[in-house]
């Protein structure tokens, strides 16, 4: 996991309510070899053309477009399957956070895992944000995680973020939950050891 401290941006809105993890990933492609990444089929199906060619109008085909690591996107995201390897898609194409009023519940917590930064926003401010990235679309967004805060363009204002204060402090390190754990080994095999001296039992 790559640490996650403050990520400021330009953002890309993806349009549509409740965008499933099989249109961020397709399925078939979950056979593929996760070294080769899976950026390479983020929302493949839906942004092409009846040709398959790449479709010039979804916004993650405009020019400039691959510098954002940023996403607006709508109600429900991530909704659908279990799959992980939605959120792996969005992490290896160089996403780092998302903007939402919410997100399916276990792609939320994928998301956590994996050191990408959901941030949940009033539906309101979402749509007052997309319609000035229409009319601005440079605009940057600044996602503070150490901070707790989401910072908008122009007159939008300041959000908090609200996110577990587990998984903040693991993707602010950049440690997934198995390497955080690793870092109180001293203190598990001390643990340990007054364990199997005062139960000896144990230690057969």
């Amino acid at each position: 996991m790559k640490a996650f401290t403050r990520e400021a941006s330009i953002v890309i809105a993806i349009p549509g309510v409740n965008c499933d993890t099989d249109q961020i990933l397709p399925g078939r492609f979950l056979k593929a070899d996760r070294a080769q990444g899976y950026g390479q089929f983020l929302f493949h199906d839906i942004r092409r053309d009846e040709t398959g060619e790449l479709d010039p109008v979804f916004p993650l085909n405009r020019p400039g477009a691959d510098k954002a690591t940023i996403l607006l996107v709508e109600d429900n995201f991530g909704c659908g399957s279990s799959r992980e390897g939605a959120v792996y898609a969005l992490v290896d194409h160089g996403i780092r956070a998302l903007i939402a009023p919410s997100f399916g519940d276990i792609f939320y917590n994928n998301a956590l895992k994996n050191g990408l930064v959901p941030v949940r926003l009033e539906a309101g401010h979402c749509q007052a944000l997309a319609d000035h990235l229409a009319r601005f679309p440079d605009a940057k967004v600044t996602v503070d995680l150490a901070g707790l805060k989401l910072i908008l363009p122009g007159d939008l204002g300041t959000h908090p973020i609200v996110i577990d204060a587990f998984a903040r402090d693991c993707i602010l390190q950049g440690l997934d939950e198995i390497e955080m754990t690793f870092t109180y080994l001293e203190q598990i095999e001390a643990f340990e050891r007054i364990r199997i001296a005062s139960h000896g039992w144990l230690d057969r």
